[in-house]
């Protein structure tokens, strides 16, 4: 699922720049059609009829490529990344030229700084008024003027604890620091996400470059290492779910799972906060199939689609005439899935910190694993 490696360690990335630089074939050539059929390779400047999609893994219902094709006549190559890492330097090489491409909030600020983005043209993409203007007023932190970017799915970060397993009410990032949980605590392998935790509890901003509250946040976390279970992603919906310990660090579209498999479980966004992330359609400075990318853009902020996308991903759309359309009541007005203003206004997103802040991050980090 899309979340579930979203900030690992950076030190990877120089390798992914290395590898992209070497071979097409290494990242751009198992790339599928909608029908399932291999990418030929490259696309070329003159098939206008094609769009080449990058997306996140497990991040769509398959079916709706196919509809895509079926109602544009447009062919649809499209290849998953695991990583915002993974993606940035195949696009940043021009390895592969991608149309249409969905990095997260962080990643779309840092590619707009490098100016590998095109502007999308509005008039193609319509369907954008059924986007909530609360999602689009949040994308404008990392996109200004909402110029390059199209919200595609949301979510925050939170604390999934068992019911069973707690003996007092949990509204704050502190728990995850009481010694009474040893070795029930499940902690997220993020760094971002991490010190988010930290330094939100410290009362701190979640994209400071402050050394001595980052000090300070990592002195906490390393507190924190000895009660700690495990440091996990992925593991931490089905650790939860087979109640193997009482509280962990999750996203909200797997909470949404979590909560559906075992009804013990319960999720909250702390009370001094937590981050709100966006993940959004961009377009690459470099695509061959413009119009045809804003033609993709434009069916998946119709509200059939979206709500297609919603219940198979169970990741929050920001398309608010998709919601109006979900027929489980529950799901509906689920706290979870679509928290109210009064939640929202205490979150806030990651923003890119240039390479230099991102390295001390990850150092820091290191120094309270290893």
């Amino acid at each position: 699922m899309k979340k579930s490696k979203l900030f690992v360690a950076l030190l990877l990335v120089c390798a992914l720049v290395f590898s992209a630089c070497g071979s097409k074939e290494d990242k751009g050539n198992n790339a599928t059609q909608g029908n399932g059929e291999e990418n030929p390779g490259n696309n070329s400047s003159s098939n206008k009829g094609e769009v080449y999609v990058y997306n996140w893994g497990e991040y769509i219902d398959r079916d709706v490529i196919s509809m895509f094709e079926k109602e544009t006549g447009i062919k649809v190559f499209y290849q998953e990344f695991e990583l915002n890492e993974d993606m940035y330097p195949i696009i940043k090489t021009g390895a592969v030229n991608y149309d249409v491409v969905c990095p997260s909030d962080y990643m779309i600020e840092k590619m707009i700084q490098e100016d590998l983005l095109a502007e999308i043209n509005y008039d193609n993409v319509p369907n954008i008024t059924n986007i909530d203007e609360l999602y689009l007023k949040t994308a404008e932190s990392f996109d200004p003027g909402n110029k390059f970017s199209v919200p595609y799915c949301w979510g925050t970060v939170g604390i999934l604890y068992n019911k069973t397993m707690v003996d007092e009410p949990i509204d704050s990032w502190g728990v995850l620091f009481d010694e009474k949980y040893k070795n029930d605590i499940l902690m997220i392998d993020s760094v971002r996400d991490a010190f988010m935790v930290a330094l939100t509890y410290l009362g701190y901003d979640q994209n400071t470059t402050d050394e001595k509250e980052l000090n300070a946040a990592r002195d906490l976390l390393k507190e924190q290492y000895p009660l700690v279970q495990a440091y996990v992603v992925d593991q931490v919906r089905d650790k939860m779910i087979g109640e193997e310990a009482a509280l962990g660090v999750i996203y909200s579209g797997e909470a949404i799972y979590t909560k559906r498999e075992n009804e013990n479980l319960e999720y909250v966004v702390p009370k001094e906060g937590s981050n709100v992330w966006i993940d959004g359609w961009v377009i690459p400075k470099n695509s061959k199939n413009k119009e045809n990318a804003e033609a993709w853009i434009n069916f998946m902020c119709r509200p059939d689609i979206a709500l297609k996308n919603f219940e198979y991903i169970t990741y929050s759309t920001p398309n608010k005439a998709a919601r109006e359309l979900i027929e489980d009541e529950e799901i509906k007005n689920s706290q979870v899935a679509f928290p109210d203003v009064s939640i929202l206004d205490r979150c806030k997103s990651f923003q890119y910190l240039g390479e230099d802040m991102e390295n001390v991050y990850v150092k820091k980090w290191n120094e309270v694993k290893y």
